[in-house]
């Protein structure tokens, strides 16, 4: 398979297009502009359309207004224009619309920096706009996994009528790295019995709403939603296990901060250090019984992140707290060192 070296950015929106996508809307902000500015160069070729809105509320919107016909549509942001889109975020989820978000993620809170972060976690899992939803979110590792990701978020937004966010940072986002592009269907799943893409008259209007005023109706709406989530809690999450058949200590980390870590994990086991990485690519939801199974020789657990320990509860709720759960991270754009990470190892590994 021919493989070409590319910008984490750029490969983004490669993979989007070849996945078919067919309605880019964003807006521009370190450190993802490079993916925008790609989709304007190549999605007029490709039979798309690019435009770039006024604001990242306007941008969102189209993207519902989209999707609501049926084709695939996309936006891409970094932290602060994600946090601007969140209530269209729970328009499109309350509609019941497939559409892919793409965070590459800065430092915060507010402006902050342009610098790398994961301080995004809770915003993608926990409160991405308001009401009783979820959306699915992918951590890709690499660049070849972010598009990887970007066709599997496509794929199964449409397949579960859902937003699907690829939460990397602005250190993938800023790489280099050889990628290869797979074969794709983007016509895999039927639109024809909900998409508001016309009817000639030869059947019932779609309706595209996300308002039900009987509250009855609303919950109604909701709990079938909850339903589709439970398949998904149960088929889809996807984690990686690093040498955990036998580890005293697992080491938890997602993203590019895995990379860091898998490299102090090494370190750490040519020490006669046994540790052990995993990494959860699904978010939400949360690898759970990939967790339990990492975990269950372990002593102690440690995850390492950048950010204040956004992750730190979901692995003390995967695991029931059965064990203890300790904490190491750097944050405001400063990238945790594999040198820190070994340290830290090391002194858990001293008090088991």
């Amino acid at each position: 398979m021919e493989r070409n070296l590319m910008k984490g950015n750029e490969a983004l929106a490669e993979a989007a297009i070849r996945a078919g996508c067919k309605c880019f809307f964003g807006y521009p902000i370190t450190p993802q502009t490079e993916l925008a500015a790609y989709m304007a160069k190549r999605m007029h070729k490709a039979g798309g359309v690019f435009l770039q809105a006024e604001s990242e509320i306007a941008a969102i919107n189209m993207v519902l207004g989209a999707a609501s016909t049926g084709v695939r549509a996309m936006t891409s942001s970094s932290s602060p224009g994600i946090s601007l889109k969140s209530e269209g975020v729970s328009y499109i989820a309350g509609s019941d619309l497939p559409a892919v978000i793409i965070n590459v993620e800065r430092g915060g809170p507010g402006l902050g920096g342009i610098q790398p972060s994961q301080a995004d976690y809770w915003q993608a899992t926990k409160a991405l706009g308001h009401g009783d939803f979820q959306l699915l979110v992918y951590a890709p590792a690499s660049v070849q996994e972010m598009v990887d990701y970007v066709v599997k978020a496509f794929d199964r937004a449409d397949k579960y009528r859902m937003p699907a966010m690829i939460l990397a940072d602005g250190l993938l986002g800023q790489m280099m790295e050889p990628v290869s592009f797979p074969e794709i269907n983007p016509d895999a799943y039927d639109k024809s019995g909900w998409a508001a893409n016309g009817h000639n008259n030869a059947r019932d209007h779609h309706i595209i709403n996300s308002l039900y005023l009987q509250p009855d109706e609303l919950e109604r709406s909701i709990i079938d939603r909850y339903k589709r989530y439970e398949i998904i809690k149960e088929t889809e999450t996807e984690a990686e296990l690093y040498l955990t058949e036998d580890c005293d200590i697992l080491l938890c980390a997602f993203g590019a901060t895995a990379r860091v870590v898998k490299s102090a994990v090494n370190t750490a086991r040519e020490q006669g250090i046994k540790a052990g990485l995993f990494r959860p690519k699904t978010l939400w939801p949360f690898p759970v019984k990939e967790i339990n199974e990492a975990a269950k020789n372990a002593k102690a657990l440690l995850s390492v992140e950048m950010s204040m320990g956004q992750m730190v509860d979901d692995i003390k709720l995967a695991i029931n707290c059965s064990k203890p759960v300790e904490f190491f991270g750097r944050t405001g754009g400063v990238i945790p060192t594999p040198a820190e990470v070994l340290a830290e190892i090391k002194r858990i590994g001293g008090t088991l």
